[in-house]
């Protein structure tokens, strides 16, 4: 079983032909509702690729709560994990132009969990083969799960996006996944280095480029698989998702960073965070094309 400890949005989608410049407006000619959060997409992620789901997050009140639980079960998540607050739910502002995004998130009822409610899963926890957390969630939330998680030996994946609430005290993540901009952020233009700080255990996503890790002897990048992008939203959730299920089924490293780039590659060809998810014969099929 994987538990995903993280944020859970209604995504608020406008489609356009070109970003807006600073004091301009432009037409849209799109608009739409999905789920997403990062959390969520993660749970959803691992969900389709065969492998039993325990979210734990928050949601609030109002209608987006009300879908998005129905969402999460409809995927055959666990949701027992997932309390209910008397706010509004979490939302992500996403703007989409030629096959690219720009995202503001307002957290809402994810910023409600709190260390207590990490401690009422605490049995979840513990039979847990892996633990999935972000940054969207109160950073002391993160800190607290990965230290309980580390005491009861259970392994972590750590998302750290977005990057700006990445503190120290998370580098006790078994493993870390940034992507090249969040890289960037943490550890500066030379985060090439830093990965050899963590062999086997961060790897940096590089959208259609693939992933790049070290192995405690070389660099390794492992390449991407050609795809035709409608909506990048998700594709590293996806990955994310994808990367703990190949190592809870015990994966080795380099070939669960594939099956985590062949599962990403399919997210970005359909729309909606979760709407392009591939399940598991999708990213068989395309790992054996690619051979």
């Amino acid at each position: 079983m994987i538990t995903v400890v993280g944020s859970i949005n209604m995504d608020l989608v406008v489609g356009t032909e070109r970003f807006p410049k600073q004091g301009e407006t432009v037409l849209g000619n799109l608009y739409t509702t999905v789920p997403g959060g990062k959390g969520a997409n993660q749970a959803v992620a691992a969900a389709r690729l065969g492998d039993q789901v325990h979210m734990v997050g928050a949601v609030g009140s109002d209608a987006f709560g009300t879908q998005l639980l129905k969402g999460l079960e409809a995927e055959q998540i666990d949701t027992q994990g997932v309390k209910k607050t008397d706010g509004a739910s979490g939302i992500a502002n996403i703007l989409l132009s030629e096959g690219d995004n720009r995202i503001i998130v307002v957290p809402g009822a994810n910023h409600e969990l709190t260390t207590a409610d990490i401690d009422a899963q605490k049995t979840v926890i513990e039979k847990s083969s892996m633990v999935i957390l972000q940054l969207e969630l109160p950073i002391g939330v993160v800190e607290y799960t990965l230290q309980l998680a580390r005491e009861l030996g259970v392994p972590t994946i750590l998302n750290p996006a977005p990057a700006g609430g990445f503190t120290g005290a998370m580098k006790q993540a078994d493993f870390l996944t940034p992507n090249e901009t969040e890289a960037q952020e943490l550890f500066g233009e030379n985060w090439e280095l830093e990965l050899e700080r963590y062999p086997n255990r961060m790897v940096v996503t590089l959208g259609k480029n693939g992933a790049r890790y070290f192995d405690g002897e070389q660099h390794v990048t492992v390449e991407g698989y050609p795809t035709q992008a409608v909506d990048t939203t998700g594709a590293g959730d996806t990955f994310n998702g994808a990367l703990a299920v190949a190592l809870v089924e015990g994966s080795e490293f380099k070939e669960a960073v594939r099956f985590a780039n062949a599962a990403a590659s399919l997210s970005v060809e359909k729309f909606g965070a979760q709407g392009g998810m591939p399940n598991r014969p999708e990213v068989v099929s395309r790992m054996e094309a690619a051979k």
